[in-house]
């Protein structure tokens, strides 16, 4: 006897059958397109899971490099060989590119490219390919499996399911950052297609340096310290240590030192019990209970209290501590990540920071350059990246283009706010352009356009009189980073009113931190908002 499913003789049921197969490839995945994730991780799970649920041996994934017109292979089941490019036209994918219609082989008439067989020793007999296209019907890359299991050949039915699988990735790989490089290579054919971790733009030397150092700490458990200017992204970095680690499964925790009173920052990670302190009317649990397994985040930790720090060092040594209040124990499997925009160095010789926890937290250190140091490459990357992002959020038809002028506006100024400031910058230009961004679009100050600066001649002589430079008499292209941050820190409170919580939430910076540097500026430590 023989035994048959429903699904055989119902097509609804099939149906059915391969909505579920499509659902089951995204969920997946689901959880790591918003996240820092390893791209071509990313690629490789997706491929992986398309060949299982197309019972296929092997699965490649081809996107279009838009300048050169070839098609790349970025995750594929190669052990042979690293890469395959094909020309648009070329070979059974590249037919796809070319014409946007899917391919079923050996039953289609496309030539084969064999080359690729003679290069890997692998032996094609079927093969099914099918387009990716964006929300516009753009084509931008091919799926492909290759020798069906059990058969001789896919089946028409085996393409409407990838056809299906397809429309599906193709969403999922547009919400990446990857999505937005291809549209960016269009523009800027010079640069070739370049990307790692979702999410962290760039392609420069430093940033290439750094995305090594993310991924060999990442497969550790080793304390990471991240350094850098205010607004250079931190946060992105500490989660990408995160999520491409075997704790990426487990939570994600983080505690902002400078957005708390110092009185709170003990309670906030490590917890209290009943009793406590007044109005402690139960037990609460710290960041790092709640980080259990995961990672703690722990940003801005030059602004840690001394009298935390002696806590802190033990949890890095011991993994243990004890809730405010509390005489029991507790241990907790976390990895430390911290971030601080202080220089921690001069803050030990300073005796403001403990010598034993500045060399237990750094055993591994990114130092994050600013955006003005860069290049004009990653400017414009960064800049195209967030013209996208904004469109979409803001639900645009269009995605504005980026004028010449705006461009180099853009990449002669000097951004003392980094990468944060850049952003805001490109969501206000889209929000205000209405097709394409010039360069009177950009809010930016006009304090940093680069003008001759007239030399004062003696008197009938014509010789230069010499004028002695101080940080008041400077060109403003010429002014030292701190001077160019005070000046826009005062001119934001200034606009503000005196507001010192709504400057700070403008600044995108602690309440604590901007205290801090009025301050250092002189400024009296008083404000009630």
């Amino acid at each position: 006897m023989h035994w048959y499913s429903a699904a055989a003789f119902d097509p609804a049921i099939r149906g059915m059958q391969r909505n579920a197969d499509s659902s089951q490839v995204l969920l997946s995945v689901g959880g790591m397109v918003g996240q820092e994730v390893n791209l071509d991780d990313f690629l490789t799970t997706l491929v992986d899971r398309v060949a299982a649920t197309m019972e296929a041996d092997r699965g490649t994934l081809y996107l279009l490099d838009p300048a050169r017109q070839e098609l790349f292979s970025r995750a594929a089941h190669l052990p042979e060989i690293s890469q395959i490019r094909l020309k648009v036209g070329q070979g059974v994918a590249g037919h796809v590119a070319q014409t946007g219609a899917s391919v079923r082989m050996p039953d289609d008439e496309v030539r084969f490219f064999a080359d690729i067989d003679k290069m890997t020793g692998y032996r094609t007999t079927s093969m099914l390919a099918v387009p990716l296209r964006d929300r516009d019907n753009v084509l931008f890359g091919v799926v492909a499996v290759l020798n069906k299991r059990g058969a001789d050949r896919f089946s028409v039915e085996d393409q409407k399911r990838l056809e299906e699988l397809s429309a599906e990735l193709s969403t999922a790989l547009e919400a990446t950052s990857l999505y937005q490089e291809l549209q960016r290579a269009k523009e800027q054919p010079q640069a070739p297609v370049g990307y790692f971790f979702n999410r962290i733009i760039g392609e420069t030397a430093p940033m290439k340096a750094i995305y090594k150092v993310i991924q060999k700490a990442a497969g550790t458990d080793a304390t990471v310290l991240v350094r850098g200017e205010s607004g250079c992204g931190k946060e992105l970095i500490a989660r990408a240590v995160h999520v491409n680690s075997p704790r990426r499964e487990k939570p994600f925790v983080k505690v902002d030192c400078a957005a708390l009173p110092p009185t709170l920052i003990e309670n906030e990670l490590f917890g209290h019990e009943k009793g406590a302190f007044t109005g402690a009317d139960h037990r609460q649990e710290g960041k790092f209970e709640a980080a259990h397994g995961g990672t703690v985040f722990i940003d801005e930790l030059g602004e840690l209290p001394q009298s935390v720090q002696g806590k802190l060092l033990r949890v890095l040594q011991d993994r243990e501590f004890e809730r405010v209040g509390g005489n029991q124990t507790i241990r907790v499997d976390v990895r430390i990540v911290a971030a601080t925009n202080r220089d921690l160095a001069r803050m030990v010789h300073d005796g403001k920071f403990r010598e034993d926890l500045y060399y237990r937290i750094k055993v591994v250190e990114v130092v994050l350059p600013p955006l003005r140091e860069r290049g004009p490459e990653d400017i414009e990357r960064l800049a195209r990246h967030f013209i996208g992002q904004a469109a979409k959020r803001h639900r645009l038809p269009i995605v504005p283009r980026l004028s010449a002028g705006a461009l180099e506006r853009l990449q002669a100024y000097r951004w003392p706010g980094n990468v944060r400031e850049l952003e805001n910058c490109m969501e206000s230009a889209v929000v205000l352009t209405e097709g394409e961004i010039l360069a009177d679009h950009l809010p930016l100050p006009m304090m940093d356009r680069i003008s001759p600066t007239p030399v004062p001649q003696g008197p009938g002589r014509g010789i230069p009189v010499a004028v002695p430079i101080s940080p008041d008499n400077l060109p403003a292209e010429l002014l030292p980073l701190a001077e160019v941050e005070k000046r826009h820190i005062l001119r934001v409170l200034d606009a503000c009113k005196g507001n010192r919580t709504a400057a700070a939430r403008s600044l995108q910076i602690g309440r604590n931190t901007l205290a801090r540097k009025l301050k250092e500026y002189g400024f009296a430590d008083e404000e009630g908002a």
